[in-house]
Protein backbone atom coordinates (compact mmCIF):
# COMPACT_ATOMS: atom_id res chain seq x y z
CA UNK A 1 0.00 0.00 0.00
CA UNK A 2 1.37 3.54 -1.19
CA UNK A 3 1.43 6.29 1.70
CA UNK A 4 -0.98 7.88 -0.03
CA UNK A 5 -3.68 5.50 0.23
CA UNK A 6 -2.51 4.79 3.85
CA UNK A 7 -3.14 8.33 3.90
CA UNK A 8 -6.65 8.52 2.40
CA UNK A 9 -7.63 5.29 4.09
CA UNK A 10 -6.34 7.24 8.01
CA UNK A 11 -8.37 10.33 6.71
CA UNK A 12 -11.51 8.01 6.06
CA UNK A 13 -11.67 6.83 9.57
CA UNK A 14 -10.87 9.45 11.42
CA UNK A 15 -13.79 11.34 9.61
CA UNK A 16 -15.80 8.52 10.83
CA UNK A 17 -14.27 8.28 14.52
CA UNK A 18 -15.08 12.58 14.20
CA UNK A 19 -18.73 11.79 13.10
CA UNK A 20 -19.32 9.48 16.18
CA UNK A 21 -17.54 11.81 18.73
CA UNK A 22 -19.66 14.33 17.58
CA UNK A 23 -22.70 12.63 17.94
CA UNK A 24 -21.87 11.43 21.67
CA UNK A 25 -21.73 15.37 22.11
CA UNK A 26 -17.68 16.36 22.08
CA UNK A 27 -16.52 18.91 20.38
CA UNK A 28 -13.44 18.91 17.99
CA UNK A 29 -10.86 21.49 18.92
CA UNK A 30 -7.84 19.87 16.60
CA UNK A 31 -7.26 17.14 13.55
CA UNK A 32 -4.36 15.69 13.19
CA UNK A 33 -1.63 17.89 15.86
CA UNK A 34 1.90 17.37 14.95
CA UNK A 35 5.06 16.79 17.06
CA UNK A 36 8.01 15.73 16.51
CA UNK A 37 7.81 12.39 14.37
CA UNK A 38 4.07 11.71 15.96
CA UNK A 39 0.79 12.87 15.92
CA UNK A 40 -2.44 13.20 17.83
CA UNK A 41 -5.44 12.37 15.14
CA UNK A 42 -8.15 14.11 16.96
CA UNK A 43 -8.25 16.38 20.14
CA UNK A 44 -11.55 17.13 21.43
CA UNK A 45 -13.50 18.55 24.77
CA UNK A 46 -15.90 16.06 26.23
CA UNK A 47 -17.92 18.26 29.12
CA UNK A 48 -14.72 19.32 31.31
CA UNK A 49 -12.13 17.23 29.86
CA UNK A 50 -9.81 17.67 27.27
CA UNK A 51 -9.48 14.62 25.24
CA UNK A 52 -6.54 12.94 23.12
CA UNK A 53 -7.79 10.46 20.73
CA UNK A 54 -6.28 8.16 19.06
CA UNK A 55 -7.98 6.52 15.51
CA UNK A 56 -7.14 3.05 14.57
CA UNK A 57 -8.99 2.33 11.17
CA UNK A 58 -9.14 -1.68 9.74
CA UNK A 59 -10.43 -2.82 6.17
CA UNK A 60 -9.85 -6.20 7.04
CA UNK A 61 -8.28 -8.59 10.20
CA UNK A 62 -4.96 -9.08 8.19
CA UNK A 63 -3.11 -7.16 10.98
CA UNK A 64 -5.54 -8.45 13.36
CA UNK A 65 -8.26 -5.92 15.47
CA UNK A 66 -7.70 -2.46 15.59
CA UNK A 67 -7.19 -2.23 18.66
CA UNK A 68 -4.30 -4.29 19.09
CA UNK A 69 -2.40 -1.78 16.97
CA UNK A 70 -1.88 0.65 19.96
CA UNK A 71 1.38 -0.89 21.28
CA UNK A 72 2.99 -0.16 24.79
CA UNK A 73 5.55 2.31 22.50
CA UNK A 74 2.74 4.39 20.25
CA UNK A 75 0.70 4.92 23.76
CA UNK A 76 4.06 6.59 25.38
CA UNK A 77 4.61 8.50 22.22
CA UNK A 78 0.86 9.47 22.45
CA UNK A 79 1.34 10.63 25.89
CA UNK A 80 4.37 12.58 25.06
CA UNK A 81 2.86 14.29 22.40
CA UNK A 82 -0.43 15.61 24.88
CA UNK A 83 1.77 16.71 27.20
CA UNK A 84 3.75 19.15 23.86
CA UNK A 85 0.43 20.27 23.30
CA UNK A 86 -0.59 21.58 26.68
CA UNK A 87 2.72 22.60 27.36
CA UNK A 88 2.60 24.58 24.07
CA UNK A 89 -1.03 26.04 24.37
CA UNK A 90 0.29 26.91 27.99
CA UNK A 91 -2.58 24.72 29.00
CA UNK A 92 -2.95 24.16 32.90
CA UNK A 93 -5.42 22.64 35.36
CA UNK A 94 -7.27 20.73 32.63
CA UNK A 95 -8.55 17.37 33.09
CA UNK A 96 -7.31 15.05 30.48
CA UNK A 97 -7.60 11.56 29.21
CA UNK A 98 -6.45 9.46 26.25
CA UNK A 99 -9.51 7.83 24.34
CA UNK A 100 -9.09 5.39 21.56
CA UNK A 101 -11.53 4.53 18.84
CA UNK A 102 -11.26 1.36 16.82
CA UNK A 103 -13.02 0.81 13.95
CA UNK A 104 -13.18 -2.38 11.43
CA UNK A 105 -14.99 -2.07 8.54
CA UNK A 106 -15.26 -4.73 6.23
CA UNK A 107 -16.11 -4.71 3.20
CA UNK A 108 -20.00 -4.75 2.84
CA UNK A 109 -20.63 -4.39 6.13
CA UNK A 110 -21.60 -1.47 8.42
CA UNK A 111 -18.99 0.00 10.50
CA UNK A 112 -17.80 -1.53 13.63
CA UNK A 113 -16.76 1.40 15.78
CA UNK A 114 -15.22 0.21 19.32
CA UNK A 115 -14.48 3.75 22.06
CA UNK A 116 -12.03 3.05 24.42
CA UNK A 117 -12.83 6.41 27.09
CA UNK A 118 -9.77 6.67 29.52
CA UNK A 119 -7.48 4.19 27.30
CA UNK A 120 -4.24 4.58 28.88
Amino acid sequence: MTNQNKRSTGSYGEKLAEEFLKELGYEIIEKNYHFGHGEIDIIAKDKEFLVFVEVKYRKNLEYGEPEYAITKGKQNQIKKIAEAYLAEREIKNQDCRIDVVAILHLTGEKPKINHYKNAF
